[in-house]
């Protein structure tokens, strides 16, 4: 494995909690990696599992949705659906034979930066194991 290997992340973060605990990290300093690149998104349950294949055929290394707490959705149901929605999508990425460790989930909210901090950098880790994503290149 590449020791300079940096993996890019795409984050797709509920505006109400997510990105709102992202925030709260940087606001408070907390130190973590600089890997995720945010797009912020109403709702996790709006995230289109085809985005995230989509972002591993162009050349991410890893996908993470992250939104509000089960019971805490802006939206009523809305991480109900992205909570299915991507248990379907991590089964189809083993059977693609995509390392599914190259897709991740998360509950953060606004008040947890510092869980931010530490799944990015769970995350990251998680990715420098699994190395660059060669699969669609």
């Amino acid at each position: 494995m590449n020791e300079n290997f940096e993996p890019k992340i795409i984050g797709f973060l509920c505006n109400w909690c997510s990105y709102a605990g992202a925030d709260l990290a940087g606001s408070s300093r907390i130190s973590y990696p600089s890997n995720v690149r945010v797009i912020r998104v109403p709702c996790s349950g709006r995230v289109n599992p085809l985005f995230v294949l989509r972002c591993l055929i162009k050349g991410a290394d890893g996908v993470l949705v992250s939104g509000c707490h089960i019971n805490d959705c802006h939206y009523s149901e809305g991480n109900y659906h992205a909570r299915r929605r991507f248990a379907v999508l991590k089964q189809l990425l083993d059977y693609l034979g995509i390392d599914s460790r190259r897709f991740q989930m998360s509950w953060v909210s606004a008040a947890e930066g510092d869980k931010w901090a530490k799944v990015v950098s769970g995350m990251v880790e998680e990715i420098k194991k699994a190395g660059p994503n060669k699969q669609f290149k």
